[in-house]
C-alpha cells in the first residue's frame, strides 16, 4: 500500500486531522468510553448516596477527650472509595485502547466497532497497566524532585501508550521508543500536549459545571450525586476519545516523519486487513511547493523525486 497521502503535519494540522477522525467517529468513540466508565461512575454514585460524608461525620467529643466516630461507617466509605478508584483506573485504561485502536482504524480503512476496539484493548490491558505503573514511579519522583525534569520526561513519554498499543512495544521498551519518537520535536510536542489539556479540561468544567447547576437548587443529595456520575460520564466520553485522537495523530505525524510509515505493517499488527485509504483523505491539503535540494524536511512523504536534504 502506498502511504503518499501521508506527511508530515504542524501543531494546528495535528489536531485539526485529529477533530476530522473524532468528528467521524464519534459514536464508536462515545460507546467505547461510557459502556466502560459509566458504569464506574454508578457506583460512585451508590456509594455517595449509601455512606454520604456529612459535616458531622466525625462526632467531636467534650472538650479534652478523644474525638469519637463512627468507625465502620469511617471504614465503609474509605473501602468504597478505593474499590471505586482501582475499577476507574482499570475502565479508564480499557477505554484509551479502545480509543487508540479506532482512531488508528481511520488510517486502514478500518470499519469502526466499539465492541471490537474494547476486545483488542482487553488484550493489551496488562501491558497497559504496567506501562502505566512504570510511569508513576519514573514520574512522581522526577516532578518532586524537579520540575524541569518531571516535565521533558513527561513529554518524551508522552506516545508511550501508542506504541505499546500499535507496535507492541511494552514497558521500559514503549517508553525509549517514544522519546526516541520525540527527540527533536519536543517543543511542538508541548504545544500538542498543552492545546489538549486546555481543550479538553474546558469541555469537562462545562458538562461538570452545567449539572452541578441544574440540582444545586434542590438540595438534594440524591439527584447531586446522580448529575455528578452523569456529569463525569459525559466529560469522560467526550474528552477520552479526543486525547486519543489527538495522541495517536501525533505518533502518526513523528513516524512519518522519521520512518517510512508503513500501513500495511500497522495492519498486521493491529490484525486487520488494511483497505485502499492512504490517509490522505483526513490530512488537511499540503501547501504547493516547488521541489528543491535546499529543505530541511521533504514537502510529503515518501519524498518525491529529485528532492535531497539540505547539507549540514
Amino acid at each position: 500500500m502506498d502511504p503518499a497521502g501521508l506527511r508530515p503535519l504542524g501543531v494546528g494540522e495535528v489536531l485539526d486531522v485529529a477533530i476530522k477522525i473524532y468528528r467521524a467517529r464519534f459514536p464508536v468513540l462515545v460507546k467505547s468510553v461510557a459502556v466502560v466508565l459509566g458504569p464506574v461512575f454508578a457506583l460512585s454514585a451508590i456509594v455517595r448516596i449509601s455512606i454520604p460524608v456529612r459535616d458531622d461525620f466525625f462526632d467531636a467529643g467534650q472538650p479534652g477527650t478523644w474525638t469519637e466516630f463512627d468507625g465502620d461507617q469511617l471504614w465503609a466509605f474509605f473501602a468504597g472509595t478505593v474499590v471505586i478508584a482501582l475499577l476507574g483506573f482499570l475502565a479508564s485504561q480499557l477505554a484509551t485502547g479502545a480509543c487508540f485502536k479506532s482512531v488508528s482504524g481511520a488510517y486502514l480503512d478500518e470499519q469502526p466497532d466499539w465492541r471490537g476496539s474494547l476486545r483488542f484493548a482487553r488484550s493489551k490491558l496488562g501491558a497497559l497497566l504496567w506501562l502505566s505503573f512504570l510511569l508513576v514511579i519514573l514520574l512522581v519522583p522526577a516532578f518532586l524532585a524537579c520540575l524541569v525534569p518531571g516535565v521533558y520526561l513527561y513529554v518524551a513519554w508522552s506516545v508511550a501508550s501508542p506504541v505499546l498499543l500499535l507496535e507492541d512495544v511494552r514497558g521500559w521498551a514503549a517508553l525509549k521508543r517514544s522519546r526516541q519518537l520525540v527527540k527533536g520535536r519536543f517543543w511542538p510536542t508541548v504545544a500538542v500536549l498543552v492545546l489538549i489539556a486546555v481543550l479538553s479540561g474546558i469541555v469537562q468544567a462545562v458538562f461538570l459545571g452545567i449539572f452541578a447547576a441544574l440540582v444545586s437548587v434542590s438540595g438534594n443529595e440524591v439527584a447531586q450525586a446522580i448529575a455528578e456520575a452523569v456529569g463525569q460520564t459525559a466529560s469522560s466520553a467526550l474528552t477520552t476519545p479526543l486525547s486519543a485522537a489527538v495522541l495517536t495523530v501525533l505518533y502518526f505525524d513523528l513516524r512519518v516523519r522519521k520512518e517510512g510509515f508503513d500501513l500495511e505493517l500497522l495492519a498486521r499488527r493491529l490484525g486487520v486487513e488494511p483497505g485502499t485509504a492512504t490517509g490522505a483523505e483526513i490530512l488537511p491539503p499540503a501547501a504547493s511547493r516547488e521541489v528543491t535540494d535546499s529543505d530541511d524536511q521533504p514537502p510529503f512523504w515518501p519524498p518525491p523525486p529529485g528532492w535531497r536534504p539540505r547539507d549540514g
